[in-house]
């Protein structure tokens, strides 16, 4: 063929245009990529529900580092995004980076532990009941969403009553006991010890007790297993949170009882605390380190509890008699209610 002209030539180059694709970003030019990478996330953590305790345990999970991905859930779709886009910003100061929001549940794909803070709170003059009733219905929705998206992920639940939802979580799910926690006793367990470390004047670390049972009114103090240090308080003092204490340390409990009350009244709700202690959990769970906790799981076959009630172990606490049995009382409580719940 001969050879173009070079008019021709000029005119055939020039009607030819570059393709965007063709031209170099300003990403192309400054980074090289090296390595394809894995898009599937190793240690990722949802939140269901981003209202003031949702977003108290999210901020928590993210400075304890616990994380390489952290995803929101909640109906609320501008709150949701909006709180996204502020971890988002403020990344800077964190050492994740990857934060993301949906609606939809199938941003909780590939999550290790999904923590559900969501539900409705109980009403002025509603019964205990109805709220149960309210948040099993919503309770129906967010657990089949979750299993679907996520068969293989850990449930921890935190929305009240904890219990009870923790039951109803376990039951809608499907999954083995040990992979559906409650909260339980830990937030009254915390109150416990910094109240009896106040009384003790240490701090609240190096006090040990346990608070079990039912969450709220029928908790249960365990005063036969309160230690500071490997000082045995009831050794030292046998009245210790008995009628014949004239020191009144049973005033503690009724302080633990009503210490959510308390604070819901000064600022309508409570927030930083669950949020506090649901990243201490959720440490345990992601770090496999093995710590004791008091949460709800079930119990059946220990304490003379025979009803349906990521745990490893059961650690099998001596009560005393008078300790088993208001333990029994607040399980009678909760089996009550649990037993007229339909599925």
């Amino acid at each position: 063929l001969p050879l173009a002209s070079k008019s021709q030539f000029c005119k055939i180059w020039k009607s030819t245009p570059i393709s965007p694709k063709m031209a170099k970003t300003v990403k192309d030019q400054s980074v090289v990529n090296v390595l394809k990478e894995d898009q599937v996330p190793h240690n990722k953590i949802t939140v269901v529900g981003v209202d003031a305790v949702g977003m108290a345990c999210a901020i928590s999970i993210l400075v304890k580092d616990l994380a390489d991905e952290l995803a929101l859930v909640d109906v609320i779709e501008d709150k949701l995004k909006g709180e996204m886009m502020g971890f988002q910003y403020g990344s800077l100061f964190l050492k994740m980076s990857k934060i993301v929001s949906g609606k939809d549940y199938s941003v909780t794909a590939n999550s290790e532990l999904v923590v559900v803070m969501a539900g409705t709170h109980q009403q002025k003059g509603e019964s205990h009941l109805n709220l149960v009733w309210h948040n099993v219905n919503i309770f129906k929705f967010i657990i089949h969403n979750i299993v679907q998206h996520g068969p293989n992920c850990k449930l921890f639940i935190v929305s009240n009553p904890v219990d009870i939802l923790t039951y109803v979580a376990w039951k809608l799910s499907g999954f083995p006991k040990n992979r559906v926690i409650g909260s339980g006793h830990k937030l009254d367990s915390a109150f416990f010890c910094y109240l009896m470390g106040e009384g003790l004047g240490v701090h609240s670390s190096s006090c040990h007790g346990w608070v079990l049972g039912k969450h709220g009114d029928s908790c249960v103090p365990v005063w036969s297993g309160v230690y500071v240090a490997d000082v045995s308080l009831k050794n030292v003092y046998p009245a210790l949170g008995t009628d014949a204490d004239l020191e009144n340390w049973k005033d503690v409990h009724k302080q633990v009882v009503e210490s959510a009350y308390e604070v819901i009244k000064l600022k309508g709700y409570t927030s930083w605390v669950i949020g506090l202690f649901g990243a201490d959990l959720a440490e345990s769970i992601m770090k496999n380190l093995r710590r004791v906790h008091p949460v709800s799981t079930m119990i059946k076959g220990i304490y003379g509890i025979n009803e349906d009630n990521g745990i490893s172990d059961v650690v099998k606490v001596n009560l005393n008699l008078e300790e088993e049995g208001h333990l029994k009382k607040s399980s009678d409580t909760l089996w009550g209610i649990q037993k007229e719940l339909q599925f």
